[in-house]
């Protein structure tokens, strides 16, 4: 399968996404962001080899017995043949190649090294990740442009698969729900949505969490002038204002529930009355609903209507934290400073070397959020030049400053899996997932769709547990 901006010579079907096995991933060229990043499965190869190419290319060819994979980056630092990848009893070993600028493992020089799960390997101003244990794409290479699908672009095979679902229901007009913590670009894909629907209104994004208690009727459904004290003139509301368009309702989870009898009243008939008015208007609208919160563990404890959620859940994508994305580093990071320098028509801002190992060694509590704000900050005391590792936060300077994610209050249920909120749940809860996991022999997108969610979220139960899907297989 070829894709753009990739030269490549054979792709192979792969059954599907439960089918696993070790992957390099290209996640960027420090010195030109805008090339985007690839990725590569290692299964059905026992060698690799990288060097310098007039542009990028991925070729796989038969040698020795045996099937090798060729990677050329367009990269001036990188020697024709800089190192080698092969593997030795399921093993990766990597070997520079006495390459002009040396090969670095974790930000270490090294002429050989074992390949361990999570490690970077550097050669030049290229970044290489090794994944020892990935779901497969059902293509052998696949390259990715940031730019082509702004706030759904990943390298990510379970990731893009559920963005390729995403796109399809926003042509249909299906109702979507983004799931993920805060800061994890809910509001990005939301407006990607409404982008590739071709509604003509407008994109109307609503915070239900800012909005104060005794407003959040009035700001939705709008008011008729002399309604309630305050009210000296007639306001359209965030859903009136949204017709013909799409309605962004971010952290729905803290909508109260006599809002949310109005709102799913509104959604039923396509129809809505101001305060004050006795008349019902016709609204023509696209909802998209955010929340890192559980909605299902919310009507359980009959904090959330379960027809309303019914109404909205038409489909589901949930975004995993920036901290299990780091292959998709290099495409968010391209994003980011292209939004932020826009007269950069061609070309965009480097990256000095330091500065990029840093970049992809932090671990991102606040996600995307934290990305974005240390980016906009980096280029402006850049002034138009190389991001240099002094242009970054001490935070992400400092190795370990950010390993831990923020840990939310106790109380708080949105930061926990459904049904794990209090103790007495917890048993129950492990033993169904068990019953399951035998049921469908160990086959996790089956386990996701019996449940009803999501496949990450499907892994985090069973990393919570301890409980492998190995286990379960025949």
């Amino acid at each position: 399968m070829a894709h753009a901006g990739l030269t490549v010579s054979r792709s192979i079907d792969l059954p599907d996404l439960d089918r696993r096995g070790p992957v390099l991933y290209l996640v960027l060229q420090a010195d030109a962001l805008e090339r985007g990043a690839s990725c590569h499965s290692l299964l059905d190869v026992s060698e690799v080899s990288i060097g310098r190419g007039a542009a990028p290319s991925a070729r796989r060819v038969s040698r020795g017995g045996g099937n090798a994979l060729e990677l050329l980056v367009a990269d001036v630092r990188v020697s024709v043949q800089h190192l080698k990848l092969t593997r030795v009893e399921q093993r990766w070993h990597v070997e520079d190649c006495g390459s002009r600028n040396g090969t670095f493992v974790n930000g270490e020089s090294c002429k050989r090294a074992v390949l361990a799960d999570g490690d970077l390997v550097e050669v030049g101003s290229s970044f290489f990740l090794f994944a020892e244990n990935e779901a497969l794409h059902d293509a052998t290479d696949m390259q990715v442009s940031g730019v082509e699908r702004p706030g759904t672009a990943t390298v990510l095979p379970g990731l893009s698969n559920a963005f390729a679902s995403l796109e399809l229901a926003a042509r249909v007009g299906e109702s979507v729900l983004v799931l993920g913590e805060s800061g994890t670009g809910k509001e990005l894909v939301a407006r990607r949505v409404h982008e590739i629907s071709g509604r003509q209104g407008p994109f109307v994004a609503v915070n239900c969490g800012a909005i104060p208690e005794t407003m959040v009727e009035a700001e939705l459904f709008g008011h008729r002038r002399g309604a309630f004290s305050g009210a000296a003139r007639d306001r359209a509301g965030f859903i009136r204002s949204s017709d013909g368009g799409t309605l962004f309702l971010d952290e729905i989870g803290d909508l109260r529930l006599g809002s949310q009898a109005a709102l799913l009243r509104v959604l039923q008939e396509r129809t809505v009355i101001p305060l004050g008015s006795d008349d019902a208007e016709p609204i023509d609208l696209r909802v998209v609903c955010a929340t890192h919160r559980d909605l299902d563990d919310l009507v359980e404890r009959g904090e959330f209507r379960g027809d309303l959620l019914a109404r909205l859940r038409g489909f589901v994508v949930e975004l995993p934290p920036l901290r299990h994305r780091r292959a998709d580093l290099g495409l968010l990071i391209g994003a980011l400073v292209r939004r932020y320098s826009p007269d950069r028509a061609t070309s965009l801002p480097a990256l000095s070397g330091s500065a990029a190992r840093a970049l992809l060694a932090c671990s991102w509590p606040y996600n995307v959020r934290e990305l974005e704000k240390c980016l906009s900050t980096a280029l402006a005391m850049a002034q138009g030049g190389p991001i240099r590792l002094a242009h970054l936060p001490e935070s992400v300077r400092t190795p370990g400053a950010t390993s831990t994610p923020p840990s939310y209050p106790p109380a708080d249920p949105g930061a926990m899996p459904s049904g794990f909120g209090s103790v007495g749940m917890v048993e129950p809860r492990k033993e169904r997932l068990s019953r399951l996991m035998r049921e469908y022999e160990g086959n996790v997108a089956a386990v996701a769709r019996a449940l009803g969610k999501a496949r990450t979220q499907v892994h985090r139960w069973l990393e919570r547990y301890q409980l492998n899907p190995d286990d379960f297989r025949p």
